[in-house]
């Protein structure tokens, strides 16, 4: 039985993200312990934009991050499995945009991102997210 890891993939891949790009310090400290934390949630996530003839700008903006439960059972009919994997995706957004500085000359200057406004476990959309797989 091979196990399908595009759930994993997804979740490890934001979570490893959000580990490796720290947000800066808030004045309030979260009360949720991120190690153990099962489920979707709004977190500030900073990245570099990055465009062809411009200089790159780092964007602090927010984004979903979290764990959701997977699990797969046995069942007698073809596939002989019922899965369910689902990731931490974008539930709403807002579209930001940028001025980003030092283009050249004949390269358009503005760079747009989604901003998360709502998150939640679900299963993994290519239309809204980058669904790894296997």
């Amino acid at each position: 039985m091979k196990f399908p890891q595009v759930a994993l993939l997804s979740s490890v891949s934001l979570l490893f993200l959000a580990i490796c790009v720290p947000a800066p310090k808030s004045s309030k400290p979260s009360k949720v312990n991120l190690k153990t934390f099962i489920g979707c949630a709004v977190r500030e996530f900073t990245f570099l934009a990055k465009k062809p003839g411009c200089r790159p700008m780092r964007i602090t903006t927010d984004a979903c991050w979290g764990r959701c439960e997977t699990w797969e059972k046995p069942v007698l009919d073809p596939p002989y499995i019922e899965a369910h994997h689902r990731v931490c995706t974008y539930n709403e957004t807002r579209l930001v945009t940028v001025r980003l500085p030092h283009c050249a000359a004949n390269v358009d200057p503005f760079y747009t991102y989604p901003k998360a406004i709502r998150c939640d476990c679900s299963v993994c959309l290519t239309t809204t997210t980058e669904c790894e797989t296997a």
